[in-house]
C-alpha cells in the first residue's frame, strides 16, 4: 500500500504528535508498505523536497503555539511530486494548514481520507486569544474541528474513549469513530537497552545518588499540563522524606515563571528543571527515576505515561479519561483525584519500596499493549476499511465473489 501521511508537524520538531507520526512511519515500513510525507518547512517561503522526494516540507509560518506552524492550504509546488507518488491512502494528522490541504488532495485525487485526531484544541486556545473572546473562539474550533472530521474525511481515530465521547456526545458525529491507542517503540524504552554510561552521566549532572527516590515529569512547561500542582505539592513531600526528587524536563512557555516558584518554596535542592532534551535521550531519563508523575487533564492520550511504563517505571496519575484505561489503580500504577490522595499515594510508595517494585514490574508487561507494531496493525484495518468504502457495494461483492472463485479451485 502508498500511504500518505499529512501532518504540521514532525521530526526534528519534538511533540507528541510528530513523534506519533514518525513511528507509525517506521512500524508501516517494516510491514513492507511505502509511506510518503507531507509536512511543514521552518522557512516561510521555502519549500524541501527530502528521501528522494519521499518528504515533502511546505512553507510555514508560525502561530504562537509551540512549534506549530501553519502552511497554505494549496501549496501548488507540492501537486506534482504528490501525484507521482499514486497514494492508496491519505492519512492526515492535523485539521488545519497541512490537514486542509490533505482534504482537497484526497478529493481532487480520489483518495480515501483517513485522519487521526490528536489535539483538544479548545484547551490551547488562550495562547492565540491571550483571554480574550474565549467562548466565541472555542466555538470557532468546535465548527471547524467537526467540519473537518465528520464532514471531509472517510474514517476517524480517535485514541482514547476520551476523544470518542467528544465527537459522539459533544460534536454528535455520525461516522465511524475507531478508537486506535496510539503506539510507541516500545523496546526502546526498556532498561536493558538503554546506555548504561549516559544514566550515570546523567546523575552526576543532576546529583542524583542512590538514596534519593526521584519522581519524573516529561513534557511541555504550560499551565494546561498543571505542573504547578507537582512543584507546590512537593514541598509536602520534602518534609516526609528529604531524598524525594522531583525531575522536570521539557520546555516551554512556563519555563522561567516555574523556576521562579522553585526559589520561592526553596526547593531547589529537591527539584530540577531540566529543561529540553534530545528525543534519542529520553529513554535514559526516565531510567533516573522511581515513580512517573503527571497532573494534566488535557490529554488525548498521554504518551509519556505508556513511555515511562515501558521503562518500568511507576505511573501515578490524576484521574482523567486519558490515562485510566492505560494505569489501573493498584495493578500497574496509582491514580489520584485530589492533592490530598496524591500525597498520601507519594508518601505510601516512598516508604514501601515492594509495593513501589510490584507496580513497576507489572507497568511494564502492561506497556506491551502499546507497541507500534500493534498500533500499525490496527491503523491498516481503518486504511482497509475506507477502501472497501470506496470500491462501492458492488465492487466489493464482484471481489468476495473472485475470491470464493479461487478458494474454490
Amino acid at each position: 500500500m502508498r500511504i500518505g501521511l499529512f501532518t504540521d508537524t514532525y521530526p526534528p520538531h519534538i511533540n507528541g504528535v510528530a513523534t506519533s507520526v514518525l513511528m507509525l512511519k517506521t512500524a508501516l515500513e517494516k510491514k513492507g508498505h511505502e509511506v510518503f510525507i507531507v509536512t511543514v518547512n521552518d522557512d516561510a517561503l521555502e519549500y524541501k523536497f527530502e528521501n528522494d522526494d519521499t518528504i515533502i516540507r511546505i512553507p510555514g509560518i508560525p502561530i504562537g503555539i509551540y512549534d506549530y506552524r501553519l502552511t497554505g492550504i494549496y501549496p501548488v509546488k507540492a501537486i506534482n511530486t504528490i501525484r507521482k507518488w499514486n497514494l492508496d491512502v491519505i492519512h492526515s494528522h492535523t485539521e488545519f494548514g497541512v490537514g486542509t490541504f490533505a482534504r482537497i488532495i484526497a478529493k481532487q485525487f480520489d483518495i480515501p481520507l483517513i485522519h487521526t485526531y490528536h489535539t483538544m484544541y479548545e484547551d490551547y486556545i488562550h495562547y492565540i486569544t491571550k483571554g480574550y473572546f474565549d467562548k466565541s473562539s472555542k466555538k470557532i474550533v468546535e465548527y471547524l474541528t467537526l467540519f473537518y472530521c465528520d464532514k471531509t474525511a472517510n474514517e476517524l481515530i480517535v485514541p482514547t474513549k476520551k476523544t470518542y465521547d467528544l465527537f459522539k456526545e459533544k460534536y454528535e458525529v455520525h461516522k465511524n469513530v475507531h478508537i486506535v491507542p496510539t503506539g510507541i517503540e516500545i523496546d526502546r524504552f526498556y532498561k536493558e537497552n538503554v546506555n548504561k554510561e549516559k544514566i550515570k552521566e546523567l546523575q552526576k549532572i543532576y546529583n542524583i545518588s542512590k538514596k534519593d527516590i526521584t519522581v519524573i515529569f516529561v513534557g511541555r512547561l504550560a499551565k494546561e499540563k498543571n505542573i504547578e500542582f507537582l512543584i507546590r505539592n512537593h514541598e509536602e513531600l520534602v518534609k516526609h522524606n528529604k531524598n524525594i526528587k522531583l525531575l522536570i524536563i521539557g520546555d516551554g512557555p512556563d519555563m522561567a515563571e516555574y523556576g521562579e516558584l522553585v526559589k520561592e518554596l526553596n526547593l531547589q535542592n529537591n527539584i530540577i528543571l531540566g529543561g529540553k532534551v534530545p528525543y534519542a535521550d529520553i529513554p535514559c531519563y526516565y531510567q533516573l527515576a522511581d515513580i512517573f508523575v503527571t497532573a494534566s487533564t488535557t490529554e488525548t492520550q498521554g504518551l509519556t505515561v505508556i513511555e515511562a511504563m515501558a521503562g518500568g517505571i511507576t505511573p501515578v496519575c490524576i484521574k482523567d479519561e486519558s490515562f485510566i484505561n492505560v494505569v489501573i489503580d493498584d495493578l500497574n500504577g496509582k491514580i489520584f483525584t485530589n492533592k490530598e490522595e496524591y500525597i498520601n499515594i507519594m508518601k505510601n510508595l516512598m516508604d514501601n519500596p515492594k509495593e513501589l517494585e510490584r507496580l513497576s514490574k507489572q507497568a511494564r508487561l502492561n506497556a506491551e499493549g502499546y507497541s507500534s507494531k500493534y498500533y500499525a496493525e490496527r491503523v491498516l484495518d481503518v486504511y482497509k476499511a475506507s477502501q472497501e468504502k470506496k470500491k462501492g457495494f458492488f465492487r466489493t461483492m464482484i471481489d468476495n465473489l473472485k475470491g470464493k472463485d479461487d478458494d474454490d479451485e
